[in-house]
């Protein structure tokens, strides 16, 4: 097993080896997963949103516990968009099955919601996509938070001129409480700049995407594969009500909705059966067609160039962390 190599306020807070969390991704974040994450020294988060009932998520966390042996792993909580269940009950079933991490996402986490949180003697982090945001948090009593820049595949919220790089370096100095960065993060040396910046651990989700863990169709990990930095595009930039900026996968379905966009369609039944997730989840992630689904995934995937497991995707980005450390070390005039 990995040495530790890097300390920060994160690794602490979630006890950790590495500065490492992966976020939770719709659909693909389950227990398979999320367990090789926390298996191979980061955190993950199962997202609750992705269960259609108690029952199925708490099958989720059972087979969760059994797979990382009663390791701590954490549970994605959604504050802005809508669950098959009440956002309180994913909590309270989490909160049963002795989870104690939670990544919240979405709009600023109430009051009740933190209470119930820190009432178990649970932490929260929660992900925003400004620095102003992440202040916020910060005042609503979240124990960390993490940034994502525009980068990041998948919803970067308000954010779409704002680079991860940036808005950590940002942070730094502003932010009492702990921090990651995310967005268009998938080599090590990456790792190391975050770091040297001032943040506590990064933010990984493209990156992880072809990990033999993953429970989606071998097309789609092989499309991950030969995924260069220019597949991807954005999507509803700029328009709220349908959701704002979606970075996917350059396909037939984000480009039919680009088209409609630029047609001058706006309202959200222009698009419904194009964004259902079901179309992801059935179509692209159960049956491998790559053309079918809004599918999230940022510039990140450049840096993916086999399946191969989420252990071996760890080893080697901090076997590469520790290549841009000694890197510096002999850039440093003694």
């Amino acid at each position: 097993m990995p040495q530790k190599q890097f300390e920060t306020r994160i690794t602490r807070l979630f006890n950790i080896r590495h500065p490492v969390l992966a976020g939770g991704l719709m659909w693909l974040s389950d227990a398979p997963y999320v367990a090789a994450v926390v298996n191979a020294g980061g955190m993950g988060f199962i997202t609750s949103r992705s269960s259609a009932t108690i029952a199925e998520f708490e099958g989720q966390l059972g087979h969760c516990a059994a797979l990382t042996g009663d390791k701590p792993f954490g549970v994605n909580l959604s504050t802005s968009r809508h669950t098959a269940v009440p956002l309180m009950d994913y909590l309270d079933a989490a909160l049963a099955a002795g989870v104690r991490h939670f990544e919240t996402a979405g709009r600023a986490p109430a009051d009740d919601l933190i209470r119930r949180i820190r009432d178990a003697g649970a932490m929260v982090i929660h992900k925003v996509p400004l620095l102003r945001h992440a202040l916020t948090a910060e005042r609503l009593g979240v124990d960390a938070v993490a940034i994502v820049g525009m980068e990041c595949g998948g919803h970067p919220g308000a954010n779409t001129d704002m680079p991860a790089m940036l808005g950590g370096a940002l942070a730094a100095g502003k932010l009492r409480i702990p921090y990651a960065i995310g967005g268009g993060i998938g080599h090590g040396s990456q790792i190391l700049a975050a770091l040297a910046m001032g943040a506590d651990a990064v933010v990984l989700g493209t990156r992880f995407l072809a990990g033999e863990e993953i429970s989606a169709h071998p097309a789609y990990k092989a499309r991950m594969v030969a995924a260069g930095a220019d597949d991807h595009m954005v999507c509803f930039a700029g328009n709220q009500p349908l959701g704002g900026a979606w970075r996917v996968l350059n396909n037939a379905t984000a480009r039919e909705v680009r088209a409609r966009e630029a047609a001058g369609r706006t309202d959200y039944a222009d698009f419904a059966e194009l964004t259902r997730g079901s179309l992801q989840k059935e179509a692209a992630y159960g049956g491998g067609d790559v053309e079918a689904g809004m599918l999230s995934m940022g510039a990140a995937v450049a840096f993916i160039d086999q399946v191969e497991p989420i252990a071996a995707i760890m080893d080697r980005l901090m076997a590469q962390a520790a290549a841009a450390q000694n890197r510096i070390t002999t850039l440093i005039r003694s």
